[in-house]
């Protein structure tokens, strides 16, 4: 944990700054809602909840940020909240160092997901009795078959514990975590519906309060999947609940989802309908004013084996992978989970480089899918 709260967000000035400041190329930053944010972020999902780990990650995202990424990306309940405090840490000693300041940084986490917290020596229902049953944060019924909870009361409390752990008194977006995946086995879509618009009315409130800047939704199938599927969600519907909550000015302005060579399904799959048009998950969140940051990049490193991936532009596996990502129209960022300085430097070449225009893209993927 940092000496203090650290106050602020990610503003325009910080952010053009910060990408000015950062000595990589100029094209690797994305303008969206008047943010200047690096087209590659650093993920924090995977890892032992232990002190090498901690280290591991906190030099990862300080290296990162070295490097000209400005978008850390975490969630409570990675490596039971110690993902947090790694990110927290890093940034709190990258600001006591002058090398940055909290304006340049968008930091973005998640809750949803019931988590206990690896600091503290209670085994998991242990610890969700103690911290969560007993002081009412949680009640019969609360968590799902999924482990997941999305009560106001409960996601408020995770988004204190989230602020705390991160050393920080805002956050630049707070995602709803598998929200549908975690929940649909258990509750109606109707009664989903109707507690999303209760988490959306609750995300405002937490806006107005100064606690979060945007919200939006960490997702794995919801977005993917035809509209026939338990799972679908129309990104049209989920924007339009937002707007009723928010007006035309809510913050509900990103999302997050898989997306590689090999799920490929938001690029390919025209599953959302705009009126009458059927379009990709990507070009209904053009449309739709929404930015997209994507995960698992490299598939853990399935992607990088020999000839899993086509050749092309002359580049190494790993930049080849996030290269096609980052090159999509529609998406903001992958997410690169990335602990080791070696894997770090290697992901963070790319920096180096443009991305592809969109001519270039289409003659990509025709190569691709011909």
């Amino acid at each position: 944990m940092g000496i203090c709260v650290i106050s602020g967000f990610a503003t325009i000035d910080g952010t053009k700054k910060f990408a000015q400041n950062s000595g990589v190329n100029q094209d690797n930053f994305n303008k969206f809602e008047n943010l200047f944010l690096s087209n590659v972020g650093i993920g924090t999902y995977l890892g032992d909840a232990d002190v090498r780990t901690d280290e591991l990650v906190t030099n990862a995202v300080k290296q990162s940020i070295n490097s000209g990424v400005n978008v850390v990306d975490t969630a409570i309940n990675y490596r039971s909240q110690k993902a947090e405090r790694s990110v927290g840490k890093a940034i709190s000693e990258l600001i006591h160092e002058e090398k940055i300041s909290r304006d340049e940084i968008f930091v973005s986490t998640k809750n949803g997901y019931v988590t206990n917290d690896a600091d503290v020596s209670l085994g998991f229902w242990e610890y969700v009795k103690e911290e969560y049953a007993q002081k009412n944060i949680v009640k019969e019924g609360d968590i799902t078959s999924g482990y997941h909870c999305m009560t106001p009361t409960y996601l408020s409390d995770q988004l204190d514990r989230s602020l705390k752990n991160l050393d920080l008194d805002c956050v630049d977006l707070m995602y709803l975590h598998n929200a549908v995946e975690g929940q649909i086995k258990d509750v109606s879509k109707e009664q989903f519906l109707e507690n999303l618009k209760s988490v959306f009315e609750l995300y405002e409130q937490k806006r107005n309060d100064g606690k979060i800047k945007f919200y939006g939704m960490a997702t794995w199938e919801c977005f993917r999947v035809q509209s026939d599927n338990p799972q679908y969600l129309s990104l049209e519907e989920t924007v339009n609940l937002a707007k009723k909550i928010g007006g035309e000015n809510h913050g509900f302005r990103f999302i997050q989802l898989p997306y590689n060579m090999h799920y490929d399904q938001a690029l390919l799959s025209k599953n959302q309908s705009l009126g009458t048009d059927s379009v990709s998950v990507l070009e209904a969140a053009m449309r739709l004013g929404v930015g997209v940051f994507t995960s698992v990049p490299l598939m853990q490193g399935r992607l990088l084996a020999p000839g899993v991936m086509p050749d092309f532009g002359d580049l190494k596996p790993s930049l080849r992978t996030l290269q096609f990502i980052r090159s999509s129209p529609g998406v903001l960022a992958p997410l690169v989970g990335q602990k080791s300085p070696e894997h770090v430097s290697e992901n963070l070449e790319i920096m180096k480089i443009p991305h592809m225009s969109d001519d270039e893209f289409l003659a990509l993927v025709k190569k691709l899918t011909s």
